[in-house]
């Protein structure tokens, strides 16, 4: 086909079903417990790093050693740490055990849940579609900028005076 014709549905149909074929023979990803039965994976965001081990369970998530409604006091964090299980329809299904280090309570937050989502990926590696286009499996890399010499912050400059 060359770049002057344009794509029909049929054609994107043809190809829906040969990425089809292609999984298919792909070889399956084996999942990686350890001698417990947990997945282990590190998730990062800002400054902020979560070690974070998911185990099959009735959905408790313990954070640093605290119940997750103690640590994250806010209920828009608590909603960015389940997301992931929502996603994958596996809400109250694993248990969360995870120690962050680092950052603020923000930035924390979506360390554990990008933990959380790469965890789920090695436990359930079937899962790693689902996860991967919801966003969940990418490290946010956006972080604070530096302040510059020669200016009052990153980008603002001193104010200007005529006199």
């Amino acid at each position: 086909m060359s770049a002057t014709q344009t794509r029909t549905l049929a054609d994107l149909k043809d190809l829906a079903v040969a990425s089809a074929q292609q999984a298919e023979a792909a070889p399956k990803r084996e999942p990686k417990r350890d001698a417990q039965g947990r997945a282990y994976a590190t998730g990062r965001r800002k400054n902020a790093v979560a070690r974070v081990w998911v185990k099959p369970g009735k959905g408790e998530i313990t954070v640093n050693g605290k119940k997750v409604g103690q640590y994250f006091a806010r209920p828009v964090l608590r909603m960015i740490i389940t997301q992931p299980f929502l996603v994958a329809d596996r809400y109250n299904q694993f248990d969360v055990q995870c120690t962050v280090t680092g950052g603020g309570l923000s930035g924390q937050a979506g360390a554990v849940r990008h933990g959380i989502s790469r965890a789920l990926t090695y436990y359930e590696p079937e899962l790693c579609g689902i996860l991967k286009a919801a966003g969940f499996l990418t490290r946010d890399s956006r972080a604070v900028e530096r302040k510059k010499y020669g200016r009052a912050k990153a980008r603002r400059s001193f104010q200007f005076s005529k006199r």
